[in-house]
């Protein structure tokens, strides 16, 4: 009787991109492998995103403790308050281009201490060169298509990972109002584009943009069947993009009435698909007509411009009460001494126009209770409140326009098919 042994199958190769598998299964664990899984999750969180990045290249098993999928939640718990960046989107002067920074190093005051900015590359930019940034999300980019509005992605710039969403349903002559977030009762991401178009496409250019008298709200589910219709929006909205999401809601600003000088704050609840309207102060005798929103310590804050190049920031402290308004912080006029470089061969008249123009509040600064502001597109500013002071936030690299987000760096994924990393 033969008792000769079958010989070992082969063992079957594995990717090395698979996170379900490991090459090294056979050897002792590590000291971090070897520890329980939430104290493994509590040490990764408190590690910002960059290193995280690299933990997960140093081996294969790294990499698995790296994409717990429990991981996120526990980032965007802790990278709220510890480890933002600030995204600069910069469309000029053809391709875009997105860079980062951490938002500490805005804090630093030391000339010697500049930072520089790095360069992302999305794996679809030679298919989606011209974009515009339509939120930020969990650390989650949605980008659309600026020039044919038909590709919209939803993009992790620090992993890489990407996902093509189906486009929108298009129209001849338009123009749209995008948002994007996460539905609070079911975790699903959200993209809502509200669309005015025409009723004739042969319209005259001067006079299209008082001709969108038809409206169509599309929403789209990620991971659902497609954009759904809600039909005619119920308001003119202002901005192109959402300003800010809190409560699970979206929020613009809206377009004045003929007959209401008042323009209304518009929200969009996410899980009830459904618009309303934020109550604003009736006895402040402030220029609402005219203001800026974003979110301030997790607050709906509202940045009202004011005579003389003068901004104040209110706060509404209880969501949806409108004696909850309070103003928070009283801004005066001032001019970045780059803005004052660039305009010294302009005429005097022009740059005291210039001068004037829009500025954007994007966020607080814990470290030091400054406000970060950018002017013009063109330079940064931190603002103290307690004394009254400027000061000019600069970094290396930093392109001629850009566009600034604040962002929260995690590794959640969108599809886990990209893992490039950004560019040097």
């Amino acid at each position: 009787m033969d008792l000769g042994l079958e010989p070992p199958a082969k063992r079957p190769r594995r990717s090395f991109f698979d996170p379900d598998e490991d090459l090294l299964d056979r050897r002792p664990l590590s000291a971090m492998e070897s520890l329980p899984r939430e104290i493994v999750l509590d040490i990764l969180s408190r590690l910002p995103v960059t290193s995280l990045v690299c933990f997960s290249l140093v081996s294969r098993s790294w990499r698995k403790l790296a994409h717990d999928p429990l991981l996120p939640d526990a980032q965007l718990r802790r990278s709220a308050s510890s480890h933002p960046f600030l995204l600069f989107h910069c469309d000029f002067p053809i391709r875009n281009n997105l860079y980062f920074v951490e938002l500490s190093a805005a804090h630093s005051r030391r000339s010697g201490g500049v930072s520089s900015l790095r360069e992302f590359h999305p794996p679809f930019w030679k298919s989606m060169s011209e974009f515009e940034v339509v939120g930020s999300c969990n650390g989650i980019l949605c980008l659309a298509d600026f020039l044919y509005k038909d590709s919209m992605y939803l993009y992790n710039p620090f992993t890489g990972d990407h996902r093509l969403l189906p486009p929108p349903k298009q129209y001849a002559n338009h123009e749209a109002a995008f948002g994007f977030g996460v539905d609070p009762k079911s975790g699903q991401y959200k993209v809502v584009k509200v669309v005015y178009y025409a009723k004739s496409t042969t319209a005259a250019p001067r006079v299209r943009r008082n001709a969108y008298q038809l409206s169509d709200v599309q929403v789209l589910t990620v991971g659902g069947c497609g954009w759904r219709s809600l039909g005619k929006a119920p308001y003119q909205i202002e901005g192109r993009l959402s300003e800010a999401v809190v409560d699970g809601k979206l929020h613009w600003t809206t377009k004045p009435r003929r007959y209401r000088p008042a323009r209304p704050l518009v929200s969009f609840d996410l899980s009830e698909e459904r618009f309303g309207e934020v109550p604003i102060p009736e006895t402040v005798p402030l220029n609402w007509c005219n203001c800026q929103l974003m979110v301030l310590g997790g607050s709906l804050s509202a940045i009202v411009y004011c005579h003389h190049r003068r901004m104040e920031i209110w706060v509404m402290r209880v969501y949806g009460e409108r004696d909850s308004w309070t103003k928070k912080f009283h801004i005066g006029a001032h001019v970045p001494k780059s803005l004052r470089q660039h305009n010294l061969n302009l005429p005097a008249k022009l740059c005291r126009r210039l001068a004037g123009a829009r500025v954007r509040a994007l966020c607080e600064l814990e470290d030091t209770g400054e406000i970060l502001l950018e002017y013009r597109a063109r330079a940064l500013v931190a603002y103290d409140p307690k004394k009254g002071k400027f000061r000019d936030v600069l970094f290396k690299a930093t392109p001629s326009w850009f566009q600034t987000f604040v962002h929260i760096g995690t590794l959640s994924w969108v599809e886990q098919t990209g893992h490039g990393l950004w560019g040097d």
